[in-house]
């Protein structure tokens, strides 16, 4: 299948071949939302974390009479049921991360890229670089493009000036080719690749 490349400046400047193996698959929600899940677990920070029986400082000596005290029968003071006690089976440190098959995972990536691409979301540009990193000229030329959320995946390496200029746009966002993943690709209503994001994407989704 072919796109047509643009400018930043919205001028035309030619055609692209798109592999369909990587921007033509059909929709997949169930493949998208394996890999959404898998993504957003995997980068839970897992450190929340509360004081067992045996980390609060308490006494254990039993509280109050066996009987005849008119009150439940405690053995010890670091209980959940008194103030500064322990809680009862807490949050421990553990890693939320899931295993996924790198199968699943590709075609995840395939089949949002092909997502974009069948909705009409999808815009291939010849490049991503700003002579200056001016956030009032890169917003002249998104308005141009009729861009408010978007995001840009750019070659190997993004291009600094073009960087510090989006940085200071809300719901635009820039990755370079290795980042590009699921998740950011559905947050965002537009996707717009370099000619180089493209053939980097193709060669590694083959």
């Amino acid at each position: 299948m072919k796109a047509q490349v643009v400018t930043l400046d919205a001028k035309k400047a030619g055609d692209i071949d798109l592999d369909d193996g990587v921007f033509g698959l059909p929709e997949r929600g169930d493949i998208l939302q394996r890999v959404v899940v898998w993504q957003l677990a995997k980068r839970r920070a897992g450190t929340h974390k509360v004081q067992s029986r045996g980390e609060v400082t308490g006494t254990t000596k039993r509280i109050g009479r066996q009987k005849g005290g008119g009150t439940a029968r405690h053995g010890s003071g670091k209980v959940s049921q008194f103030r500064g006690g322990a809680r009862a089976f807490g949050p421990v440190v553990r890693s939320h991360a899931t295993s996924l098959p790198k199968k699943i995972r590709t075609l995840g990536l395939k089949t949002a890229l092909s997502t974009k691409a069948a909705g009409g979301n999808l815009i291939v540009v010849d490049n991503a670089d700003l002579k200056a990193g001016k956030t009032k000229d890169l917003l002249a030329k998104l308005d141009k493009l009729g861009l408010k959320n978007a995001l840009f995946v750019d070659g190997a390496e993004v291009n600094e000036n073009f960087k510090l200029a989006v940085s200071n746009i809300p719901n635009v966002d820039v990755l370079p080719t290795q980042g590009a993943n699921v998740y950011d690709i559905l947050r965002r209503e537009k996707l717009v690749l370099t000619k180089a994001a493209v053939e980097g994407l193709m060669e590694r989704l083959k």
